[in-house]
């Protein structure tokens, strides 16, 4: 009886009033935040800067699940939080087009996105909010805090991309910093030899250029922000980490020699 029950439950619940995610959280409750975010933030893609998308075409023909999207990354959040608004956008059907956020009305929920641990903790009351709207945090192994450092690998990571895999779709930076033309990590390779997702390429710019490091406060108004999705890709399950690793940083146009040399005079410093 209880089973029959939850069944009819979940059927009738359209808005996700009972039902969880695999780590627990209420889908309505997700739904809220995200909903709430979406309308205090929505001016800052459309008002103060604008936004063109191109490629959502491709988005419309994916599963609900199992699908990684892997992105440049320039802000903390500002990056993440435009995904989500055409996500949503997307979720209504519309292309390449996030005008007028009537699509938050009823958000698209099963979105997640990996994180680094110090970042949700120590940036304040709205990345810990934000935090609770599908972060994955992970402890990264190489850089904590601005600094360079060497730790051991956080093996709970790719559990945590695997069940947001099971449940929805994924974002990942696989460069983990905002600075240009960083090497991609190879666990993002490890994670999609083992989880075999659908992998979505996406490229960004005039983030950086609008928004502060955090992607919390405007630095300048009136910029061009531009968001590109690529065709998805499922890569062939023989082909090499290295391999791998070598195509994402093509795919995200992280590859030019010159701003590999640039990258590595400033690290030098």
């Amino acid at each position: 009886m209880k089973s029959l029950l939850k069944k009819f439950l979940l059927m009738v619940d359209v808005f996700g009033f009972f039902e969880r995610d695999p780590f627990g959280n209420l889908v309505f409750t997700k739904r809220v935040l995200i909903a709430s975010l979406g309308f205090l933030t929505w001016s800052r893609y459309m008002w103060t800067n604008k936004t063109r998308i191109s490629g959502t075409e491709h988005l419309e023909k994916l599963p609900q699940n199992g699908v990684l999207f892997l992105s440049n990354h320039q802000t903390y959040f500002a990056d993440v939080i435009c995904l989500y608004h055409i996500f949503c956008s997307v979720k209504w059907g519309f292309r390449n087009w996030i005008g007028l956020p009537v699509y938050l009305l009823a958000p698209r929920a099963r979105m997640y996105y990996v994180a680094a641990s110090e970042t949700m903790k120590d940036s304040g009351l709205i990345p810990k909010i934000f935090a609770q709207a599908g972060a994955l945090t992970v402890n990264r192994s190489w850089r904590a805090k601005g600094q360079d450092v060497h730790r051991e690998v956080d093996k709970s990571a790719g559990d945590k991309v695997g069940k947001g895999l099971s449940d929805g779709w994924v974002i990942s930076f696989p460069q983990g910093t905002t600075s240009p033309y960083a090497p991609v990590r190879k666990g993002t390779a490890f994670l999609i030899k083992e989880h075999h997702p659908i992998v979505v390429p996406v490229v960004i710019n005039g983030f950086r250029r609008a928004f502060d490091k955090k992607g919390l406060l405007l630095k300048k108004r009136g910029s061009i922000l531009s968001v590109t999705f690529k065709e998805p890709i499922e890569f062939d399950p023989s082909l090499s980490v290295e391999e791998i690793t070598a195509r994402i940083e093509a795919f995200l146009e992280q590859d030019y020699p010159e701003g590999k040399e640039w990258f590595s005079r400033v690290k030098g410093r």
